[in-house]
């Protein structure tokens, strides 16, 4: 898997899929700081999974059309035990194959995935 995890992403959540032989590229060794547009753009380039915790990204991907195929998966986790949140993240992303093409929220109770529309089309029904 290509990952590229957003500045906000733990440095567990980074490594331990390193660690299994996936090519995970991390905001905070990258470019710390750089806005989320060059974060999308570089994992539309490279064709990377947006890892984040960043709501931001759907309005990217939905409200400004920006490219966004390579998929995008939003950690929307409890907080109140982060390890527990680590490995919430580390078991979703293990778990499927399928994230381009998607937006995807991961919650403590699962995972929900919404196809992407393609740039610069009108979503249906909004």
């Amino acid at each position: 898997m290509r990952v590229l995890a957003n500045e906000n992403v733990s440095s567990t959540v980074v490594h331990a899929p390193r660690a299994r032989g996936h090519d995970v590229v991390a905001v905070k060794e990258w470019l710390p700081g750089v806005n989320d547009e060059a974060v999308l753009r570089r994992a539309q380039a490279e064709r990377r999974v947006v890892l984040t915790h960043d709501k931001g990204f759907g309005e990217l991907a939905y409200g400004r059309r920006l490219p966004a195929t390579c998929g995008i998966v939003l950690l929307r986790l409890s907080g109140g035990d982060r390890d527990a949140d680590n490995r919430r993240a580390l078991s979703a992303l293990a778990s499927r194959t399928d994230w381009a093409g998607h937006f995807s929220v991961v919650t403590d109770e699962g995972t929900r995935m919404r196809p992407l529309p393609p740039c610069g089309e009108e979503e249906v029904g909004h």
